[in-house]
């Protein structure tokens, strides 16, 4: 039953142009081309580099955090209570009034020690600044290594110049030794990515991530199985062309260096440049017409463009949320929170605390002729107890 499903799976008219066959692309006199059991290896090499990130945050990103200053905020102890306990893990870490009111009652607190107990268990939940930073350099390490090291695979390539000569004599196209273990690397990366994800800082995207580290995966196994390796290797560039960037600008972030709101710009220019223009314009556009001209559409092809084109989507949706965070730049002149792609949802309850503190230093009420609290230098010590000036 297996053979005759894998059979029928693999038929030549679903994957490959018409009037092409699997049995042409089998290796013969020294010609090598790409077979989908090449990328087994990806799965050893994907606990690899779990492994390797491991001993990278705890050795060289934990210690280089600590040298640029990165320390993580010192958080109030919560007294345990297992009716607001129970809440919490059941009904929700956000009450609203009413039910504050009823749990105060139910445990003898005021309504502000009620909510000031809810406030410090959140926060026991937020990721540590430490953290954040290693899994942030670690990303920054590959993401940089994989763009120059892919640029430099590419850069001798007829097709990363002109991408309609990724169809060239296509799918008779011998595989390259050196894109292989780059595709392979790559495809590794994003499966150490799901493995490690019940482990990573849960982002306010998270759906959307995990969507895209799952589409990544089946772009990348099914354009190599394919022989599609040329426009799948231009894709795989683009992505890697930002990342770096966006990487660098949350480590300098959380080391607070001003530096990051700069980081930030080059990284939205950069990510506008290649995601709204470049893969629409060079990419979808040679997918979806140039591959046919010479060949009739077929299943594959329109199940790679579908795929591409849901990559288009989370493009779009997150350049939309770079684009508040750059409206919020221009009007204010420095990044305060961050409502990009893979920043966690900050709670309003912790700007509450800052206020508190604020007004326990300059006295607890405040009087009409008072100073207000709401100044440069309340905002800015409100951003240093979030820990954020940019990208989270």
């Amino acid at each position: 039953m297996w053979s005759s499903l894998n059979e029928w799976l693999w038929q030549d008219k679903f994957w490959l142009p018409p009037n092409n066959s699997w049995a042409e692309l089998e290796d013969q006199d020294g010609v090598i081309y790409a077979h989908p059991r090449d990328l087994l290896a990806a799965l050893p090499l994907a606990l690899a580099l779990v492994v390797t990130r491991v001993t990278f945050e705890r050795f060289i990103a934990l210690p280089l955090g600590r040298w640029l200053g990165v320390r993580d905020q010192a958080r109030r102890p919560v007294v345990p209570n297992a009716t607001l306990e129970e809440h919490f893990r059941l009904q929700g870490q956000k009450p609203k009034e009413p039910q504050l009111a009823l749990l105060a009652a139910q445990c003898g607190f005021t309504l502000q020690q009620t909510q000031r107990w809810f406030r410090n268990r959140r926060n026991q939940d937020r990721p540590c600044l430490t953290k954040k930073f290693s899994e942030a350099s670690w990303r920054f390490l590959f993401y940089l290594c994989s763009f120059f090291g892919g640029l430099a695979v590419l850069y001798h390539e007829s097709w990363l110049w002109t991408p309609s000569m990724c169809w060239d004599n296509y799918p008779k196209q011998p595989l390259k030794p050196t894109l292989y273990w780059w595709y392979l690397l790559e495809l590794s990366f994003y499966v150490s990515l799901l493995i490690t994800l019940p482990f990573d800082i849960k982002r306010k995207d998270f759906k959307e991530q995990v969507l895209h580290h799952f589409v990544t995966i089946i772009l990348i196994t099914f354009s190599y199985s394919t022989n599609l390796l040329r426009i799948g290797s231009l894709v795989l560039l683009l992505h890697d062309a930002s990342d770096y960037l966006l990487e660098a600008g949350k480590m300098f972030n959380y080391a607070r260096r001003p530096v990051c709101d700069i980081l930030f710009l080059i990284f939205s220019l950069v990510f506008f440049y290649t995601r709204l223009v470049l893969f629409p314009t060079q990419i979808l556009y040679t997918t979806y017409y140039e591959s046919i001209i010479d060949r009739g559409p077929f299943f594959g092809y329109y199940f790679f463009n579908a795929l591409l084109m849901l990559l288009q989507l989370l493009h779009v949706f997150w350049s939309y949320l770079i684009l508040r965070m750059l409206c919020n730049f221009m009007k204010k002149g420095q990044m305060e929170k961050d409502v990009r792609s893979d920043v966690e949802e900050l709670d309003s309850s912790e700007e509450e605390a800052t206020k508190e503190h604020l007004q326990l230093r300059n006295g607890a009420a405040r009087g009409p002729g008072e100073a207000s609290t709401e100044g440069p230098r309340s905002r800015a010590a409100g951003r240093l107890a979030n820990g954020h000036t940019l990208a989270t």
